[in-house]
């Protein structure tokens, strides 16, 4: 397994197990499969409200004797609703708690907005904050100090833009150490990942098969990454699936891929993808596919009632 390599040596296998939209119930035989398969990689968040169940799989695989504790990379992220900065060390103990561990590998702020306490998915003007209420360099200051107090090992951001970063670049002391964003050959985001590289930011892709369970009405027609052409002859070639081949391209821009299933044979399948070498033809066949489209775009913050614009989550 490759792995991404922080800057005090510390190594992120570049392929984990998502756990986005993975139900209570479902989540905890997930992850044990997914240790008892060879995933050390697992990545989380609050507000997926399934942490309590990841840690059950955790632990669970832990006292099989599976794995100990230093062998797992895990990974957690703050909900909007916590950006205050007295508000951030409570929300981390509590994915803490729920994941029955002490401390975390990586903790990211999960979106560059702000929403009151209490409030999962603010839909009226008066559940949101503003920069001007709660700036993000606020937030990142309260981040910091959770790495130095152990309660996380690294910190970083999620669907951060470069605009985002640089505000976040700009300040004393710690800089974000990854970027969790969406990526695919739909999405490349090429300019993005310079700019990390540039800076010294790792990244992570999410939705890196296109997000295939979110076909709800407003998204029943989206161009599906699945079943793209160039993607399914790519696959043949190397006697894959469509899903192994599309997690072996972020592997080969040496971008962590958190690809998320619950189901056993897929999740040891995924796995394989890992082994997967890619030639310059495949990628230059990935390169040229014409279509250009995030599934995740972010309107749910954005909306009439919202004080924050689609510029502030994504580089026009």
């Amino acid at each position: 397994m490759k792995n991404l390599i922080f800057k005090n040596g510390d190594k992120l296998p570049i392929l984990g197990l998502g756990t986005w939209k993975s139900k209570p119930g479902e989540v905890r035989k997930a992850v044990y499969w997914a240790i008892e398969a060879g995933y050390r990689h697992i990545d989380c968040a609050a507000i997926y409200q399934n942490e309590r169940e990841v840690g059950q799989g955790i632990a669970d695989a832990m006292a099989d004797g599976l794995v100990k504790r230093k062998d797992l990379f895990i990974t957690s992220k703050l909900w909007n609703d916590s950006h205050r900065h007295e508000d951030v060390k409570p929300a981390l103990e509590k994915s803490l708690s729920d994941l029955r561990l002490d401390s975390l590998d990586l903790y990211l702020v999960h979106w560059p907005i702000a929403f009151k306490p209490g409030i999962g998915f603010a839909t009226h003007r008066e559940e949101f904050y503003t920069y001007q209420d709660v700036p993000l360099t606020q937030t990142w200051e309260a981040m910091q100090e959770q790495k130095s107090s152990g309660l996380t090992k690294h910190i970083g951001v999620s669907n951060f833009n470069q605009g985002k970063l640089k505000e976040i670049l700009g300040m004393e002391g710690e800089k974000p150490e990854m970027n969790q964003v969406e990526m695919h050959p739909f999405l490349p985001q090429k300019n993005l990942v310079n700019f990390c590289a540039e800076n010294g930011i790792l990244l992570t892709a999410y939705s890196p098969l296109g997000s295939p369970d979110s076909r709800a009405d407003r998204h029943k027609n989206d161009p599906k990454l699945l079943e793209n052409a160039v993607v399914a002859e790519i696959a043949r070639k190397h006697n894959a699936s469509v899903g192994q081949v599309l997690i072996a391209w972020s592997i080969s821009r040496d971008i962590a891929v958190i690809p998320k299933s619950v189901n056993k044979d897929r999740i040891i399948e995924n796995l394989k993808a890992a082994e997967l070498d890619l030639d310059q033809q495949d990628l230059d066949h990935f390169a040229n596919i014409e279509v250009n489209h995030r599934f995740v775009d972010g309107s749910f913050f954005t909306g009439p009632q919202s004080p924050y614009k689609l510029t502030d989550l994504w580089d026009s």
